[in-house]
């Protein structure tokens, strides 16, 4: 008496999660950083630009105004405390929490500390204080270049949801078979005597096959993916492989796969002539 095979299930293998989770949390970091630049990264960073070129221009307008030594710290202090940074009139092209007009920083006011004419010096110390980095762009950023940060965001955002709904969905599927039937990933049951044709043809190479049926479940088509479900670990005993042996042991339609060719046999040598004197060649 034949004993009937057990049910194979086929789950979502660590493979598919794998990639799935390291494509979700690519896309998720990148959204992350794009919103982070669009947002305030790219503004805070033209704030910095703007207040670098303030320092040397201060140190500019200092060093020309004291030319033969007659500048008085008093007429510094003035003429620095009615100057205002020279912010670029899109107020977008800034971070929000700035009120304008902004004044020249207080170090600037120092005549003592202005006295080397160092704005690097002075520069570092500034942003020191204000723990912000030193270092700024070549140029600022405009309004183009922000709304790009807006545009690839979004794109990164809708692929982080896209792969989210397609790993959470795939997580509560399975493939499975019994003596009977076979049950896809969509919950359709399909009896083998259902199925009209199978095909192979990228089973070997990529782990996919397609099952056509039509009959009591209807019509369509049953797309065998095993390095998504199930897998071809032979520690786990090839899940998947074992599910395409059972259906094809149920199934009697038409198999679709790529013939394997034998090698050509190899062509017998030649049998060595022997020297027969008469073959030799007549002297004139």
């Amino acid at each position: 008496m034949t004993s009937e095979p057990a049910t194979i299930v086929c789950k979502p293998t660590h493979w598919f999660l794998f990639r799935a989770l390291v494509m979700l949390l690519m896309f998720g970091v990148f959204a992350v950083l794009f919103y982070a630049d669009g947002s305030s990264g790219y503004r805070n960073k033209n704030e910095v630009f703007y207040l670098r070129q303030t320092f040397q221009t201060a140190i500019k307008r200092f060093g020309d105004m004291n030319q033969g030594g007659s500048l008085t710290p008093e007429a510094w202090k003035k003429y620095a405390a009615g100057q205002v940074v020279d912010f670029p009139p899109d107020r977008s092209l800034l971070p929000t929490r700035l009120q304008l007009p902004m004044p020249w920083p207080e170090i600037l006011q120092d005549y003592q500390r202005m006295q080397p004419l160092q704005w690097n010096l002075l520069w570092r110390e500034y942003t020191k204080a204000r723990g912000i980095n030193e270092t700024v762009p070549e140029e600022p950023y405009d309004a183009r270049k922000i709304n790009e940060q807006w545009v690839v965001f979004g794109i990164c955002a809708s692929l982080t949801v896209v792969i989210a709904f397609f790993l959470a969905r795939t997580l509560r599927r399975r493939i499975t078979a019994d003596a009977d039937a076979v049950t896809d990933q969509r919950g359709r049951r399909v009896p083998y005597a259902d199925m009209k044709f199978l095909d192979l043809r990228k089973w070997e190479t990529k782990g996919l096959a397609f099952v056509a049926y039509a009959g009591s479940a209807g019509s369509g088509r049953i797309r065998v993916d095993g390095l998504t479900y199930g897998g071809f670990k032979k520690e786990d005993d090839e899940p998947a492989e074992r599910l395409m042996q059972l259906i094809r042991s149920r199934f009697s339609g038409e198999v679709i796969e790529y013939a394997v060719l034998a090698p050509p046999a190899a062509a017998a040598p030649a049998a060595p002539h022997s020297a027969d004197p008469a073959d030799a060649p007549k002297p004139e």
